[in-house]
C-alpha cells in the first residue's frame, strides 16, 4: 500500500514536470521581431499604392477605386467610382486638405476627416491611415494590438479605430498589407491594396 502510494506520488510529481516542461512559454525574440519590422516601416518616407476602397456608413455608403500618392507632409488621392470614374481628388499639405469633385468645384478644410464627411459623406481618418496603410501604429496612443509570428500587426486599436490586418505581401523586400479593415463608431472601411510602390529614404 506505501508502495502504491508512493508510486502515485511520483507519477504526480512526474506529470507536473512534463506539464511545466510542455507550457509553452513567450518567444523571447517576439519583441525584437515586431521592432525590426517596425524601423524597417518607418524607413519608408513615401509611397503609391492603388486598389478599392469600400465605406460602410449611415446614412451613405461608397464602393470603388482608390489611387494614393504619400509623401512626409504632402497627400494625393483620386477615388474613383466602381466603374472607373473619377469622383473626387484630395490633396493635402501643410496649408490644409482640398477635395475636388468631379464637376470641378473645390472645397477646403483644415483637416481631411471633416472635409470628407461633409462632401461624401464618410470621414477618411487620412492623419492616421498613412501609417496604418503601411502597417504600423501612429505616434499616439496605443489602446490595444496583437502581432503574428513575423513581426506583423495583425489587429491594432488607436484613436477611435478597431484595425486589423488580414493579410500581407512582400514588395521590394518589406511585407505591407494588402487588406485592412477598419472599423469605428460609425464607419467601417475596407481597403484592398492591388498594387505598391514603396519608397525608402
Amino acid at each position: 500500500m506505501l508502495l502504491s502510494r508512493n508510486s502515485l506520488f511520483l507519477a504526480i510529481i512526474l506529470l507536473v514536470a512534463g506539464c511545466a516542461t510542455l507550457s509553452p512559454s513567450p518567444s523571447p525574440t517576439s519583441s525584437s521581431i515586431n521592432q525590426k519590422h517596425l524601423a524597417t516601416l518607418a524607413n519608408i518616407k513615401s509611397f503609391a499604392l492603388k486598389g478599392r476602397l469600400g465605406v460602410v456608413t449611415n446614412p451613405k455608403g461608397f464602393s470603388g477605386g482608390i489611387d494614393w500618392q504619400h509623401q512626409t507632409t504632402d497627400d494625393n488621392i483620386d477615388v474613383f467610382s466602381p466603374v472607373g470614374g473619377k469622383v473626387a481628388n484630395i490633396v493635402k499639405n501643410p496649408s490644409g486638405v482640398t477635395l475636388t469633385t468631379q464637376e470641378g468645384h473645390s472645397i477646403k478644410a483644415q483637416d481631411a476627416e471633416s472635409l470628407t464627411e461633409a462632401t461624401l459623406g464618410w470621414r477618411l481618418p487620412l492623419s492616421g491611415l498613412s501609417d496604418w496603410a503601411l502597417g504600423k501604429p501612429t505616434a499616439s496612443k496605443i489602446d490595444a494590438s496583437t502581432w503574428d509570428e513575423q513581426g506583423h500587426l495583425s489587429t491594432l486599436k488607436q484613436d477611435g479605430w478597431d484595425i486589423n490586418y488580414e493579410n500581407y505581401t512582400e514588395n521590394n523586400g518589406v511585407f505591407l498589407p494588402n487588406k485592412i479593415v477598419l472599423k469605428s463608431e460609425k464607419v467601417n472601411l475596407k481597403l484592398l491594396i492591388e498594387k505598391w510602390i514603396a519608397v525608402e529614404n
